[in-house]
This record gives structure tokens, sequence and C-alpha cells, in this order.
């Protein structure tokens, strides 16, 4: 099979793994946290400027590799606590304002970092 890593400069990454991988005609991007590597800083507490800060880094990767929002078709959401949902849903409507993907958003008892929101998505061309 053939594969593409991809790696973002003034993306956070905490780990051994890539920002994204494209196989098989679909493009898998690791979750993003609420770090602005270029402002030095972290988000904990606000859900909606996260939001927004993770979905934008989301963003970022994809136009590296290629791809826009409008190519997501599967977006999973992990939150530090589900009393998050309703502000972090006015957020992620705004950058999917069209067709929508699918999406699964769980409650996690502990995200890296505790912070309050981890996104990860899958696009397709």
């Amino acid at each position: 099979m053939c594969k593409r890593t991809f790696e973002v400069d003034g993306l956070p990454k905490g780990g051994p793994y890539s920002h994204a991988v494209e196989a098989g005609g679909f493009l898998f991007v690791s979750g993003m946290v609420p770090i602005d590597l270029e402002n030095n800083r972290s988000i904990l507490d606000d859900i909606r400027e996260a939001t927004r800060l993770v979905l934008n880094n989301v963003r970022k990767v994809l136009r590296t590799a290629g791809y826009d929002m409008e190519h997501v078709v599967k977006v999973t959401v992990f939150l530090r606590d589900m009393e998050d949902f309703t502000a972090m849903n006015e957020v992620y409507g705004t950058f999917f304002p069209k067709e929508r993907p699918a999406r699964s958003c769980v409650a996690v008892k502990q995200l890296p970092g505790n912070f309050p929101i981890e996104i990860e998505v899958v696009a397709a061309k």
C-alpha cells in the first residue's frame, strides 16, 4: 500500500506519530489539542476558544496535504466534560456550514495535558 505522511510546522506534536497519513484515498488526521505554538499558549478552560483553535489546526493539516474542511467525511470529538457539548457544537457548526461530516463525540476521563478537547478527522477527495 502506498502511503504518505505529513508534518506541519508550527503545530504541536507530543509523540512518535505523524500529523496526518494519506492512504487508500483517505487522509487520516491525528488528534489535535488546543495548543497555539505561534503565540506560546494552551487553552485549558474556554471550550469555545479551544474548539476554534483545534479546528483551525486541523484545517492547517488538511491544507498541507492538499485537502480542506469540505473534504472531511468523519470527525471524532473527545471532550473532557460533556457539559461542554453545546458550546463546542456551536463553534463546530461554523466550520461545517454546508455538508456536514459524520461525527462521534465522547466524553473521556482525561486527555493529555488535561486539555478540554481533542479532535481527529478523516478526509477524502
